[in-house]
């Protein structure tokens, strides 16, 4: 209880800060808040993907015959998959895992209770592969749970973790595991996950929103030292760094988030690696999009309760930016909401000055900025990830669709997940449901 209302207490001093200040400006200062903190965040994670991209990126040798990095020592690695009723997708899953042009490898599928025939399938592809080892879990324990027997059963010291739905591109495995070769420090390294299913206006947006924006914020964020959550689609972890945190939590909803911020307060680095690509399914409708970003809304905030009383200690000051960005993100969820209430009161009742809101629409100067702002954003990301994947400059007339879609999700799956987690009375165990993979696959376009 005394994590909530210390959370509580947080978040009402990020928030208090453009309540207090209406009273000393005007009621329109809400509605400049909502309008200008997205510009803001836009300009951050632009020039955070361009000091990333000049600074490193553009050194590092990409293209067809470019091979992969050598690893000193030829070190095995383990895949880890966990597959929960992933019948229809685990044979060409393990196959791209299978295929890596790094051979040293170890493939450990994680077959966690499925009630469609994955247990089958996993067992036959055993049958064909010595490299492929299968662990069955008598019922549905949650992919937290199931990493963590992948890991106990692995012989690596560097684990690599993608979804049962996930194909790695086949040098992507070298590229997750060659920094922690480099840097003991180094806990984990997150990869890039690039977009399959393309088949309806949903699904072409997230092609640009995991360049323009998760892309960008992944290298803005390993610029300034922090990682808020690594890509658990695909991402590497050091074992010892795992061990000594123990390992990832079963009663988080997203335990890529909650693994991050745990490796990260024990003082291990996360890094982020564009060159180790894997090609996923995401949702294409609307209700698969809203249950997705509902849960990532939700893990969220579950691990800002966790970590709240420890998180002020000197010695993790170089996590307060993210808490910091978190809170200020969720008071931009509830100052947008604020400013609703006061309109939609505004129109019934005659309010003070001090905070009425006449209009919900941004200024036209302001709207136009917000334009011109969000296509630089697309015209940076796609100069940055252009070297990964061919003819991306075509979902340039769909991510038009990003700044409602983007940030109209956010505000809403802020308002639902805070609460709920907030007065939620018991943390159960976080078990697997279907997710949505889209309408259909296409081909991956990859160089």
């Amino acid at each position: 209880m005394f994590d909530r209302i210390l959370a509580l207490l947080v978040l009402a001093l990020v928030l208090g800060v453009p309540l207090g200040l209406i009273f000393l400006v005007t009621g329109q200062f809400l509605m400049d808040f909502v309008f200008f903190y997205p510009l803001f965040m836009s300009g951050l994670w632009i020039a955070g993907g361009l000091y990333f991209w000049l600074h490193w990126e553009r050194h590092w040798p990409w293209g067809e015959d470019t091979p992969a990095p050598t690893l000193a020592g030829n070190p095995l690695i383990s895949i880890l998959i966990p597959c929960y009723n992933e019948g229809d997708n685990a044979a060409e899953t393990i196959g791209a895992a299978l295929a890596q042009h790094y051979r040293n490898i170890e493939v450990i599928a994680i077959n966690d209770g499925s009630s469609d025939n994955t247990a089958a399938v996993l067992d036959a592809l055993a049958l064909t592969e010595p490299r492929l080892r299968v662990l069955h879990l008598a019922q549905n324990q949650g992919k937290a749970v199931a990493l963590r027997m992948g890991a106990v059963a692995a012989h690596s010291e560097y684990l690599v973790c993608i979804d049962g739905d996930a194909l790695l591109d086949r040098n992507a495995a070298p590229y997750l595991v060659a920094p922690m070769l480099d840097n003991p420090r180094l806990g984990a390294v997150t990869g890039n996950p690039r977009i399959r299913t393309r088949s309806t206006l949903i699904g072409r947006v997230q092609v640009g929103e995991f360049s323009s924006i998760i892309g960008l914020i992944k290298r803005t964020q390993r610029v300034f030292g922090r990682i808020f959550t690594v890509s658990g689609v695909v991402v590497a972890f050091r074992r010892a760094a795992l061990d000594r945190v123990d390992y990832w939590s079963p009663d988080m909803i997203t335990e890529d988030i909650d693994v991050s911020w745990k490796l990260q307060l024990d003082h291990w680095s996360i890094f982020y690696e564009p060159r180790a690509l894997c090609w996923i399914l995401m949702p294409e409708t609307l209700g698969g999009l809203w249950k997705q970003r509902l849960r990532w809304a939700q893990g969220g905030a579950e691990v800002l309760f966790k970590n709240i009383r420890g998180i002020w200690q000197w010695r993790h000051r170089y996590l307060w930016p993210l808490l910091f960005e978190y809170c200020l993100s969720t008071g931009w969820a509830f100052t947008f909401l604020l400013s609703v209430i006061f309109w939609a009161v505004g129109k019934v009742v005659t309010l003070p000055a001090a905070i009425a809101v006449d209009s919900l629409m941004p200024p036209a100067f302001t709207g136009l900025l917000l334009a011109v702002v969000c296509l630089v954003q697309f015209a940076v990301s796609i100069m940055i990830d252009r070297r990964y994947e061919r003819g991306l400059w075509k979902t340039l007339f769909w991510t038009v669709w990003y700044p409602l879609v983007f940030w109209l999700v956010s505000l809403f799956t802020t308002l639902v997940s805070f609460p709920k987690v907030l007065f939620r009375q018991h943390q159960k165990r976080a078990r697997w449901v279907s997710p949505d993979r889209g309408i259909k696959a296409p081909g991956k376009e990859m160089n």
